[in-house]
């Protein structure tokens, strides 16, 4: 089975199961990269500079086109609508509009965060690492 990771599962950890193949969103790329950007100190950074560099060496990250922006939008106007910050949910936004576009599960340790969207059309189950 094909998935899409989370920003939030671990790369090079154990993987969430030995059937599913991953794959990873352009969007998480980002995330990670702003993590790597946010650091406050040099040992911080380096430590976030590990990760981000397996992911790019492991995935060729799905891209973000004309569709998963199409997705996106109606993804934070859902979340609008249902008394969510859509700006607080960015990212994890792009994410499940990837996942959405792909026809694929998404993979999180923060489940949570995509609740509020789990039950629209196109939206699979999430499933926890």
């Amino acid at each position: 089975m094909r998935a899409l990771l989370d920003t939030s599962v671990p790369i090079g950890a154990e993987p969430p199961s030995d059937d599913v193949k991953a794959a990873i969103s352009v969007a998480s790329i980002t995330d990670r990269h702003f993590g790597v950007l946010a650091a406050v100190d040099d040992d911080e950074r380096a430590r976030r500079t590990a990760p981000l560099a397996v992911v790019e060496a492991t995935f060729d990250p799905l891209p973000m086109g004309g569709e998963v922006a199409r997705v996106w939008g109606r993804l934070v106007a859902a979340v609008a609508r249902r008394g969510g910050n859509p700006r607080r949910r960015q990212i994890d936004l792009a994410i499940a509009a990837s996942a959405i576009v792909a026809g694929v599960p998404l993979v999180s340790e923060d489940v949570a965060d995509f609740e509020i969207i789990a039950d629209l059309p196109g939206a699979r189950r999430l499933s926890d690492c």
